[in-house]
């Protein structure tokens, strides 16, 4: 059983409040994200009518309510907290996932989690100010991370000089497993190529 997701006090009593309004009897609050561990994740909250739950959801007996967390999402929703603050208003429920984004790595996580944690915590926040972003592609067997640059870096005359400085040291330097890197559209590379 995760207790990875922190509910307040009050976010219970609000989406109990809220639950209740429903009429429905056993009625739950199903939380999962989607497209986890993407830039484009978004977490979201849901109501969950008996049988409406996922068989692989993780069940939580909270004081004031039932909440079901989608197997899938547990991951990403580590240290997330759902709060509700009360004001004139009503109050407005909020929820922080900080690793909705990107799964928490360590040492012991696949190598490409690590390179994609990096590039999206590190690197990707400094690109978006020039409206380009980089993807890990893929990983090749000798470990050299082959990178695709999207947005404003792509066909950049800086792009060699981004890839070459920025990237790549970041990259090497938080992991030292990395061969190297290389740029998808690097046709430097003609191994692969008919003619010589």
């Amino acid at each position: 059983m995760s207790q990875s997701i922190q509910i307040t006090d009050s976010a219970q009593g609000y989406l109990a409040e809220l639950l209740e309004k429903q009429n429905v009897e056993g009625i739950a609050v199903r939380i999962f994200i989607t497209q986890p561990g993407t830039p484009y994740a978004e977490t979201c909250l849901a109501y969950s009518r008996p049988g409406e739950e996922e068989p692989t959801d993780e069940k939580l007996d909270l004081d004031k309510i039932t909440v079901f967390l989608d197997k899938n999402s547990v991951p990403f929703l580590d240290e997330a907290v759902v709060d509700f603050n009360a004001d004139r208003m009503g109050g407005q429920l909020t929820i922080k996932a900080p690793n909705a984004k990107m799964p928490k790595v360590n040492a012991d996580s696949p190598l490409e989690d690590r390179v994609n944690y990096v590039l999206y915590s590190e690197i990707n926040p400094g690109l978006a100010a020039h409206g380009g972003e980089v993807k890990l592609t893929q990983l090749t067997e000798d470990s050299v991370a082959v990178l695709a640059f999207g947005g404003g870096c792509q066909g950049c005359a800086a792009v060699d000089l981004t890839l070459k400085d920025g990237v790549e040291k970041t990259l090497l330097e938080r992991i030292p497993e990395l061969a190297g890197i290389r740029d998808v559209t690097d046709h430097s590379d003609t191994s692969q190529a008919y003619y010589r």
